[in-house]
């Protein structure tokens, strides 16, 4: 009998020990997962591994709380070297146009890069975005200090494509189909004189286009006239007259420059199609959604967001430049 419950009582504590053993482990496994989820709550911008070839930008969700810091200037950050006002020959034009030309940190001409080129709203011009101490020349340097995007060339462009000593007494109107020049020109003019003059990486998969508002309408017609030439658009706000809608309809904005969007190829399709609104914007959301619900219907993956509380101005338009520098290349 002794001998029974002294077994008993063995057993007894091997089940306690067992028991503590577990709870030690579980314990152990709620505090790491704990710690991860801390970890990334107090990390809110993770780095992009730029040497992973299967990144996939449709997998990540677009971010609109990015803070007013990293449109900043900071101490310490290489903001690259902007030339401002750089001139070529446009042939489309008739004339000289100019543009504005951001060097990433540590431009090597040694190396290559890829491009990015960037559209203003209507009205605007080359300095519109891209300019001494802009919001988007501190955002990509501090995006590329942080590991946020990679090395890449920014080049602010004038859409406006007509002799430059007229341009003051342009209408509304005819700078709507000035501005479309720009969609010929871009790829004409432009694209072969900055491959020329810097150290470019050329070919679609290098290369980018984006806008907001009329810019991103052209961006749109750009990238898709020249799909061969641009794998990465971003279309932001874009107004009408891309293709036909129901929306300002016998208004000149309304006038497309395509029947319908061309349809890509298995070889030719964007590497990433950018579109976004904001809840608030007066004018443009009913067009951008069009857009987005024709190119899902033509098998055209794109990412179209249509974000609360967001309207048609720069504070929108920061937000976007950062989703589409961090995805691109």
């Amino acid at each position: 009998m002794k001998k029974l419950m002294m077994t008993a009582a063995a057993l007894l504590l091997v089940c306690m020990m067992l028991m503590t053993a577990c709870s030690n482990q579980n314990k152990t496994a709620n505090e790491t997962e704990n710690t991860t989820a801390s970890s990334e709550t107090t990390a809110p911008m993770a780095t992009r591994d730029t040497a992973d070839q299967s990144y996939d930008p449709y997998a990540e969700e677009n971010r609109y709380d990015i803070p007013d810091n990293m449109f900043e200037k900071r101490d310490g950050v290489d903001y690259g070297t902007l030339q401002k006002d750089v001139t070529y020959y446009s042939t489309v034009a008739g004339d000289n146009k100019q543009v504005n030309v951001l060097l990433p940190a540590g431009y090597d001409e040694s190396n290559s890069y890829p491009v990015t080129y960037v559209y203003h709203g209507f009205g605007g011009d080359h300095n519109a975005h891209l300019d001494t101490d802009s919001y988007l020349m501190l955002l990509y340097g501090n995006m590329l200090h942080d590991g946020l995007t990679v090395p890449q060339i920014l080049i602010g462009m004038d859409m406006y494509t007509d002799k430059l000593a007229d341009k003051e007494s342009k209408s509304e109107e005819e700078l709507r189909f000035i501005y479309d020049k720009a969609i010929e020109e871009t790829a004409v003019d432009l694209m072969p004189f900055i491959e020329k003059t810097y150290a470019v990486k050329t070919g679609r998969e290098n290369t980018a286009i984006a806008g907001m508002s009329e810019g991103g309408a052209k961006s749109l017609c750009t990238g898709f006239q020249w799909l061969d030439k641009f794998g990465y658009i971003g279309a932001f706000a874009p107004d009408t007259g891309v293709i036909p809608t129901e929306y300002y309809k016998g208004t000149f904005w309304n006038v497309p420059v395509f029947e319908k969007f061309p349809q890509p190829t298995a070889e030719n399709m964007p590497y990433y199609l950018y579109m976004t609104v904001g809840s608030e914007d007066p004018w443009n959301i009913d067009c951008t959604l069009y857009y987005r619900d024709q190119l899902n219907d033509m098998g055209v993956k794109n990412q179209t967001d249509y974000v609360e509380g967001f309207g048609h101005d720069e504070t929108f338009w920061r937000q976007c430049f950062y989703n589409f520098l961090h995805k691109i290349f």
